[in-house]
């Protein structure tokens, strides 16, 4: 199993000091940081995938629990409409993201902000964020908002303008954080409902071209929390 490079500085104190802890004759208190630093190890656990589907359609980008799929407009993405599929992470989800589609990345931008509980109608426009957008080798523009959440310490994303992606690597994460929208082409054929669970890098969410309504059936009514 891999680990996101990003939760070795929360991680490694943790061990040191339960060592700490059992020299100075603590075994209990040692004990107990230790399983802590396994716990947080837990974290940033970034298991392989294998994209599911064809090489075209669009992946998950987070693991969690799907809880809104709707259409908006955003133009920091471009002009029109986009279908979106927001996710949201619980404290036991992976928490590294996958690029959604392969491509060249047009745009890669930070914006500070605050942390209100991820499950609020706001949270996508005042809490801190990190927009990737992928244009797609046709033209058709993909993009990833990782928003942190009330628990949730920094936005990570690895990715530049001018990078090309391939299709499930690894962008990113959000630091014990706890929501991602995928935004997708008003064209495309959404395969996800709310209610469902996805997995970053091989759940596919979406395909190229309209058709008839293929959207997996919906489980148990999504409970809207978030850290």
């Amino acid at each position: 199993m891999r680990f996101a490079p990003e939760g070795w500085p929360f991680v490694l104190p943790l061990p040191l000091l339960a060592v700490a802890l059992l020299v100075l004759g603590r075994p209990g208190w040692a004990a107990a940081v230790f399983v802590a630093g396994l716990l947080v190890l837990l974290f940033f656990r970034d298991p392989a995938r294998r994209p599911g589907g064809a090489s075209d359609d669009v992946l998950s980008a987070a693991d969690g629990l799907v809880t809104r799929v709707d259409t908006i407009e955003d133009p920091e993405v471009g002009p029109g409409t986009f279908q979106r599929v927001v996710t949201f992470l619980s404290v036991f989800d992976v928490h590294v993201q996958k690029t959604p589609v392969a491509g060249e990345v047009i745009a890669s931008a930070y914006r500070p902000g605050r942390k209100v509980a991820a499950f609020r109608e706001d949270a996508g426009t005042v809490n801190e964020q990190q927009l990737t957008v992928i244009r797609r080798p046709d033209g058709d523009l993909v993009a990833v908002r990782q928003i942190a959440g009330l628990l949730a310490r920094r936005v990570v994303c690895r990715l530049d303008d001018g990078d090309v992606v391939e299709r499930g690597q690894p962008m990113g994460l959000i630091k014990f954080g706890s929501r991602v929208d995928v935004l997708l082409p008003a064209t495309y054929r959404v395969l996800v409902a709310r209610g469902g669970r996805v997995k970053n890098g091989e759940t596919v969410i979406a395909r190229r071209g309209a058709g008839p309504d293929e959207r997996t059936a919906p489980g148990p009514p999504a409970v809207e929390e978030g850290v």
